[in-house]
Parts: C-alpha cells; sequence; structure tokens
C-alpha cells in the first residue's frame, strides 16, 4: 500500500505512513468489529496533494475512486 500511494502522492511521507498504518492495523485485525477501519482529514493548503491521497487511497481500497466522500471547505477561505 505504501509504494502505491507514494507512487502516485509525492512529497506526503508522513501522510502516507499514517494512513498505511492505520489500514495495515485494520486489516490484521486490531481494530474494533463494530468501528471504521478509520477516519481521515486531510488538511492543508491549496496544491499539497490531499486529495490525489485520498483518491489513491480509495482506488487501492474499493477498486474505484468514486467511491470517496469530500468536504471542500475552500469556499470558507473568501472574504464576504
Amino acid at each position: 500500500l505504501d509504494a502505491v500511494l507514494r507512487s502516485r502522492v509525492k512529497g506526503q511521507e508522513q501522510a502516507i505512513s499514517a494512513v498505511a498504518s492505520a489500514i495495515r492495523l485494520s486489516r490484521a485485525g486490531l481494530h474494533a468489529g463494530n468501528r471504521p477501519i478509520a477516519s481521515f482529514l486531510f488538511l492543508g493548503q491549496t496544491g499539497t496533494g490531499k486529495t490525489e491521497l485520498a483518491k489513491a487511497l480509495s482506488q487501492e481500497l474499493t477498486g474505484t475512486e468514486k467511491n470517496l466522500i469530500t468536504i471542500n471547505m475552500s469556499e470558507y477561505q473568501d472574504k464576504h
């Protein structure tokens, strides 16, 4: 999983390691059965690879990028 995510997302080593670790723990059965695998919040500046990391993760786990729920808060940065 690490290698696949790193091939699609550059410069996010810490985020990739954290995400891959959470997925590995879940697949090893080291999580509560009544809880989700994990909840990921990718926060940061524009252009840092947040969306691409989420899409790559969705592709690897479900086989498609379409099984992804995103909440875009960028419109709240605009001054009104």
